[in-house]
């Protein structure tokens, strides 16, 4: 199995040919289906249920390349165009097992609602194999720093004996929520790479951190401008991506090739007399 490489292909076509057991991640962005009116692959299904058939197809055949000590992470929205959502989340908990409702929290909304609340956040469905699956998960990578006078407070409660565990756990952090907040990519951004639903780098890098170890195998199957692998490179893990779009796999390889070429820079520049 190759890794650290783009597959350019269909999804299915290409999952089905992994190894069984082979992932340790599995990070998915799908299309959201009628969502993004301007592009052709998020409308090329004639009804709900052809998604929906299309969408537990994909996610069976991602699941077979899943270990059994991995997660699997399927982005999603909810929405009055996206309430499909709720179908798919019913149905894949039946193919899987159900392990969190992740919700990331865009920090700005999108104004296009005049009769509810602006729209705020997207979801993240958490599965594991199996009821008796034991997914890795490491709640120390992603911990949040607490501010100084947070600390100094905390110290000062009596409650706490012993003030030097206290002291080490408090300059570790919190651990993070179920909520992730990360603001969403403008179109001012540097990270912005062409994609009209890129996530943003530190989104995938918390769920990395979490969810592997450094040279596991992250998987995704919808690659798009390749954030998931400049996350899981940079973070030194083995990763595969698969993307049927050329255009994309090309924004996807120039940003791979940006960060290899940091990598391989040398930390301080010859000074020439």
């Amino acid at each position: 199995m190759t890794t650290n490489d783009i597959i350019c292909g269909d999804a299915i076509a290409e999952l089905l040919k992994l190894p069984e057991r082979s992932a340790q991640l599995i990070i998915a962005d799908p299309p959201y289906f009628q969502v993004l009116q301007g592009e052709e692959w998020d409308n090329q299904w004639k009804s709900e249920d052809d998604y929906l058939e299309w969408s537990i197809r994909w996610t069976r055949a991602a699941a077979r390349t899943l270990k059994d000590d991995g997660l699997f992470y399927i982005f999603g929205q909810l929405g009055k165009r996206e309430h499909i959502w709720l179908h798919f989340c019913s149905l894949v908990a039946k193919e899987l097992q159900f392990h969190d409702m992740i919700i990331w929290d865009r920090a700005v909304g999108y104004n296009e609602r005049y009769d509810s609340f602006t729209p705020c956040y997207e979801m993240i469905l958490a599965l594991r194999k199996s009821t008796d699956a034991k997914p890795y998960f490491n709640k120390d990578a992603v911990r949040l720093p607490y501010e100084e006078e947070k600390i100094r407070a905390y110290l000062r409660d009596k409650r706490y004996k012993d003030k030097t565990a206290r002291l080490l756990h408090l300059e570790k952090g919190k651990y993070a929520t179920n909520i992730l907040r990360v603001p969403s990519l403008k179109g001012s951004s540097k990270e912005k790479a062409g994609h009209p639903s890129q996530k943003p780098e530190k989104l995938i890098e918390q769920l990395i951190l979490s969810s592997s170890r450094p040279n596991d195998v992250v998987l995704d199957p919808f690659l798009g401008s390749g954030t998931t692998a400049v996350v899981a490179e940079r973070l030194e893990r083995q990763w595969i991506g698969i993307e049927i779009n050329p255009n994309y796999i090309q924004i996807a390889e120039r940003r791979l090739a940006e960060l290899r070429a940091k990598k391989e820079a040398p930390l301080f520049k010859t000074i020439s007399s």
